[in-house]
């Protein structure tokens, strides 16, 4: 594995950051007193969708490894928990590529002793954030064929980016360099799922300095204009390929959905 050349800013437990509630969220300890002082006060069903949501991705990732790709780009990778995405593909294909990115240093910091890829694939990482697009592009060029299909997984992400900050925008220009054949996997917190509980939610991050907006499912499919959703289509996470889990969905405020980049 190799990691971007530039040392990564210090490491601020002042204030919470989403990578570490998410964490706390689902069991891990890689996380700071403020992050579980936003964390403790979240309703218990966010626990549920942090759960759902890394579930999701597992499920995602082995059903795209399961068709040949072999290249992935991580955005917003979080904490290292395993299995992480990498883990999940090269099981699969060996030989996989995979590019994290996240704007947490503490996710650097436990990169190169977790982000650890089979003796025929590749992992790197790169400390930068999805509002970075061109930055985490030109990165991945190094590791990653642009001239052969990429999966691009914003998982949990762009719902902490507002619509004054060109959210809708962001993905767009991710999905451009993408060569045709190639997927965006995304998740996003719903508003229209669980109103009441969406609302708590937001209250809880924003009274700990994160902004976090919940959206409709029309707001949340326009991410996926001009692509092909594969089967199921935008679904809740727990929906989304649920015959693999063996088990009735459980109710989720997660939505979730695969997409092909068109020839």
């Amino acid at each position: 594995m190799t990691t971007d050349p530039q040392s990564p800013p210090a490491i601020d437990t002042s204030k919470a950051h989403p990578a570490r509630v998410y964490d706390w969220l689902l069991g891990g300890k890689d996380n700071y007193p403020i992050d579980e002082a936003v964390a403790e006060k979240l309703p218990p069903e966010a626990r549920d969708a942090a759960r759902q949501n890394r579930q999701f991705m597992h499920r995602a990732a082995a059903w795209l490894a399961a068709r040949g790709v072999d290249q992935f780009l991580d955005i917003g990778t979080g904490i290292p928990t395993e299995p992480n995405l990498h883990q999940v593909v090269q099981k699969i294909v060996p030989t996989a590529k995979v590019v994290y990115a996240d704007n947490d240093p503490i996710v650097l910091r436990h990169a190169e002793a977790l982000l650890v890829s089979g003796t025929e694939g590749v992992t790197d990482y790169i400390e930068a954030d999805v509002r970075q697009p061109l930055r985490i592009v030109e990165h991945a060029r190094h590791i990653l064929d642009f001239d052969r299909p990429i999966a691009l997984s914003l998982i949990a992400l762009i719902h902490f980016i507002p619509d004054e900050q060109d959210a809708h925008g962001i993905v767009r220009d991710l999905v451009a360099t993408l060569p045709a054949g190639s997927y965006l996997v995304m998740s996003h917190a719903a508003s229209d799922l669980f109103p009441e509980l969406a609302e708590q939610v937001t209250a809880e991050y924003a009274r700990g300095g994160i902004t976090l907006g919940f959206r409709t499912r029309p707001e949340v499919n326009r991410f996926f204009d001009g692509l092909d959703l594969v089967a199921p289509g935008l679904v809740t996470a727990t929906e989304w390929d649920a015959e693999a889990t063996g088990a009735a969905p459980e109710p989720s405020g997660i939505y979730a959905g695969v997409a092909r980049v068109r020839s």
